[in-house]
């Protein structure tokens, strides 16, 4: 069915990752690497122990990943060493070749994590710094070095460092040298490995002339090269746009996503999807990335209070707006939270996929499995537009509309059965997509009950 009267036109353009679905893997947690590099030795190929998550993955329906950091670092892969070698507790160039080619054949695209806002203290061109000082060619390759005083490293120079952390010294992407050195590395990425995008780490402390120049360079590279960047806070607007990223993370929907659940209101998630896409929408037709958890945030099965709210939330991670990922081992609900100096609850070593039947919530995957297969196959979920019709602090409706489909989709975070009236925009019948066996059916001028179970939902397809 056609319903172009009643929508407008897509601005949606097209592009495989509004098609996809990704799947986050931490490759040096998930595949059990020491914490430390210890810089000697032969490559360990570690990244191998990903081609038996090839089926787990096919399973489920994903057809994108994002691979953490990948290239040679002092510990967490966010302390770049060396751009140009794949980290020897993962493999070298062949591994993650043979790795990728994998996931490709597989119908999986895949796009890396690219760290261009700092470096480790052992990258080259800082420890050159470190021992000739103000002689160094490298100096400035760094954002304000200055000689003259010590830094809490014991440096005889300052520097700036990621959010004051000097383990991480920010690069000067103004300098043509460094500019030149990232894009080198870049080039042999795509060429070698033929990588589909990449996630820019710290993309809301990049320079956005160097963001710019990116863009360019991996366009002519690839036209549908992917660049997504990782903001928190902000104007997404700012940083995705034509002439920048493609797309950006959207901390905003992910802390409305569990605190809207914790706290039984729906009215704060309504608000902030009516602010990013409603009427009046900032990001009206911009494919954000959406997300409940990641390699930098508790577990989503630690975050919320009732874990059987993992189903209505999944749901609604899947039917919103935007780029849906989900995060390796969350589609089980493993558990994991923060610690004061250690990240790693957040990035276990995972072997093998068979992990997961010994997990309490083993069957959400089996919904997301059920979700992501309506996902590939609705116009109106991959590219539709959002209209709230009805919050309630724990039920939440609303339509996702496209010129080949509409659909409604209702969900109920209370422990109770809820009953729902709804003024439909047309009159007719609504099959449930994820309840096959039940419809609706609703008469012009009339509202129209609908009920949905605890902790669940409903996924209407209108039929006419």
């Amino acid at each position: 069915m056609r319903i172009m009267k009643a929508m407008s036109a897509q601005k949606y353009l097209a592009h495989w990752s509004h098609d996809a679905i990704f799947y986050h893997i931490y490759p040096l947690g998930m595949c059990g690497a020491p914490h430390h590099n210890p810089f000697y030795g032969n490559a360990v190929p570690r990244l191998e122990s990903l081609y038996q998550w090839i089926p787990h993955l096919n399973y489920l329906g994903i057809n994108a990943v994002c691979l953490g950091p990948l290239f040679e670092s002092t510990s967490h892969g966010y302390d770049t060493v060396d751009y140009y070698h794949v980290d020897r507790r993962l493999g070298n160039h062949d591994t993650l070749t043979a790795l990728v080619k994998a996931f490709h054949r597989a119908g999986i695209r895949v796009i890396l994590d690219a760290v261009f806002n700092h470096t480790g203290r052992d990258f080259w061109a800082f420890r050159d710094i470190r021992q000739k000082g103000k002689h160094s060619d490298y100096v400035r390759w760094y954002r304000h070095l200055r000689f003259g005083k010590r830094s809490r490293k014991g440096d005889p120079f300052t520097y700036q460092g990621w959010k004051g952390h000097l383990d991480l010294a920010k690069l000067n992407l103004r300098t043509p040298a460094v500019r030149e050195h990232l894009f080198g590395a870049l080039k042999m990425w795509i060429e070698r490995y033929e990588i589909d995008g990449l996630r820019l780490d710290a993309a809301d402390c990049l320079d956005f002339g160097f963001m710019k120049r990116l863009n360019l360079f991996c366009k002519k590279q690839s036209s549908d090269f992917w660049l997504m960047g990782e903001v928190v806070m902000g104007d997404y607007s700012r940083w995705a746009n034509a002439h920048t990223l493609d797309s950006v993370t959207n901390y905003d929907i992910y802390h409305h996503l569990h605190t809207s659940h914790n706290q039984k209101d729906y009215g704060l998630l309504a608000q902030a999807l009516e602010r990013q896409y409603g009427k009046k929408g900032a990001y009206q037709g911009l494919p954000l990335y959406n997300f409940v958890d990641n390699h930098d945030v508790n577990r989503i099965s630690s975050l919320l209070k009732d874990p059987r709210k993992l189903y209505p939330l999944h749901i609604l991670l899947m039917t919103l707006p935007g780029v849906p990922s989900i995060y390796y081992g969350s589609e089980w609900g493993l558990e994991g939270k923060r610690q004061r100096w250690s990240d790693k609850e957040l990035r276990p070593h995972l072997p093998h996929p068979e992990w997961g039947q010994r997990s309490p919530h083993k069957d959400l995957a089996h919904t997301l499995k059920k979700l992501i297969a309506l996902y590939h196959h609705s116009p109106a979920l991959k590219r539709g537009h959002y209209r709230a019709l009805q919050v309630h602090p724990e039920q939440f409706a609303f339509l996702r509309l496209h010129t080949e489909e509409l659909l409604l989709i209702i969900v109920n975070a209370s422990a109770k059965e809820a009953q729902i009236k709804l003024n439909l925009p047309y009159a007719g019948h609504w099959h449930d997509l994820l309840n096959p066996k039940e419809s609706v059916f609703s008469r012009e001028g009339w509202p129209t009950q609908v009920q949905i179970y605890p902790h669940w939902g409903k996924i209407l397809r209108f039929l006419a």
